[in-house]
């Protein structure tokens, strides 16, 4: 048996990039002496490792672990034969759908039972689990609820070489955003992501530092452009710093600023994590700032998920092309925090 147990990996969706990017970053991190167990059509995963590594080692497992993988080996967790059909789409369909679902439950399953040390999943398409029948927002919000816990105890982050970025909400309507943020949920986001930077950190010397970032231009302007600020982020920001790792001092909380202000100070490298308010007041920094090497994670399950920035890119897996840089990303942040 491998010394520490593995990383469990949900491929994503069959009809896109998911599998042959997590086959890379896999076989990438076994190079290392990792050991991980992939789950979706494991004959066909297994396929694309051995077409692109002669020398790893492809062990089929069962789905319920315990397993024996060995270190800078690969296991395999078949959950079902997707067709030839699904995956030749290239689109989002009911069978793919159900089937990435499948993946994403059975590794949840897994590193929940005590079976993975942690959870890194590939993209997935809302629209085709939704065609498969699921209600489905996001991996967040779905990953949350199997735990046991409301949408609204996890936060979406986005950690990346430039920006470290956690969301109050995630996938809402723009229009429903600042209906959806509460002092509770911005003291969520803003102590979620103090723990995640001093997890990173480790034993770096020094104190991290947070600025929350407000909803309204200019913070609001003293009420000219709303009052959400002063109203309910400012009361959140200050609840959070009653709680560790702010009131213990291991971590600064500098307040609320301008969005574009505490961006742009963290791009600088004046500041070390921005809480963000709603879903694209992350993502467009980080996108333009740290693609291909943030990871999507998720803090606040009993298990530490991570994940890829970007989404099933059907155009690129129809080209037969797919870089693997953001799930090597993420598949190293699982292995370095655990």
């Amino acid at each position: 048996m491998s010394a520490r147990l593995p990383l469990a990996i949900s491929v994503g969706d069959p009809a896109g990039i998911g599998p042959r990017v997590s086959v890379e970053a896999s076989l990438h991190a076994a190079g290392r002496g990792e050991s991980l167990v992939l789950y979706g059509d494991a004959r066909r995963l297994i396929e694309m490792a051995r077409a692109t590594s002669l020398d790893v080692r492809c062990v089929e497992v069962p789905v319920d672990g315990p397993w024996d993988v060995p270190a800078g080996a690969l296991g395999f967790v078949d959950v079902g034969a997707v067709s030839d059909a699904c995956v030749a789409a290239h689109a989002p369909t009911a069978e793919g759908g159900a089937a990435q679902l499948a993946a994403l439950d059975a590794a949840a399953t897994a590193v929940m039972a005590g079976h993975a040390r942690a959870l890194v999943t590939g993209p997935t398409s809302k629209e085709a689990i939704v065609a498969s029948g699921t209600p489905f927002t996001g991996q967040t919000e779905h990953l949350a609820r199997r735990s046991g816990l409301p949408d609204d105890a996890v936060t979406m982050m986005f950690l990346g070489p430039t920006l470290r970025l956690a969301l109050v909400t995630t996938h809402v309507a723009v229009s429903r955003v600042a209906h959806e943020i509460t002092e509770a949920r911005v003291a969520r986001a803003v102590t979620h992501l103090g723990e995640a930077l001093l997890r990173l950190r480790g034993d770096v010397p020094g104190t991290p530092s947070v600025v929350v970032a407000a909803l309204n231009p200019h913070a609001g302007e003293h009420g000219l452009f709303g009052d959400e600020d002063p109203r309910v982020v400012e009361p959140g920001a200050a609840r959070a710093a009653t709680r560790p790792p702010y009131a213990d001092g291991r971590v600064r909380l500098l307040g609320v600023r301008p969005a574009e202000a505490a961006l742009r100070e963290a791009a600088w490298g004046r500041i070390d994590g921005v809480v963000c308010m709603m879903h694209d007041q992350a993502t467009i920094p980080s996108k333009l700032l740290d693609w291909g090497k943030a990871v999507n994670v998720t803090w606040g399950l009993p298990f530490l998920r991570t994940s890829v920035d970007h989404g099933v890119a059907y155009d690129a897996a129809a080209a037969g092309r797919g870089d693997a840089d953001g799930m090597i990303a993420a598949v190293s942040l699982a292995s370095r925090c655990t």
